[in-house]
């Protein structure tokens, strides 16, 4: 395995000396392996869902109400 070297800010490394004080992580380098491996898989994006429409990702402009058909002369937005 590749070996890296980092300066990290003094809050970073006293959050991982707790993570491993308190047992969630055998060790610094248990702790900073899984902690990168999830930061890296939260900040990566599949494009195959990013890029298609859904009718949840649609505007709100682009949305309608099933029930409104426009077929029916009054069957307009109520207020």
């Amino acid at each position: 395995m590749p070996e890296s070297e980092v300066t990290l800010p003094d809050r970073v490394t006293s959050d991982i000396d707790r993570f491993v004080e308190e047992g969630e992580f055998l060790n610094w380098d248990q702790a900073v392996e899984e902690l990168l491996t999830l930061g890296l898989s939260a900040y990566q994006t599949d494009t195959e869902t990013t890029t298609e429409e859904t009718v949840f990702t649609g505007s709100v402009d682009e949305q309608q109400d099933p029930a409104i058909s426009e077929d029916d002369p009054g069957s307009g937005p109520m207020y």
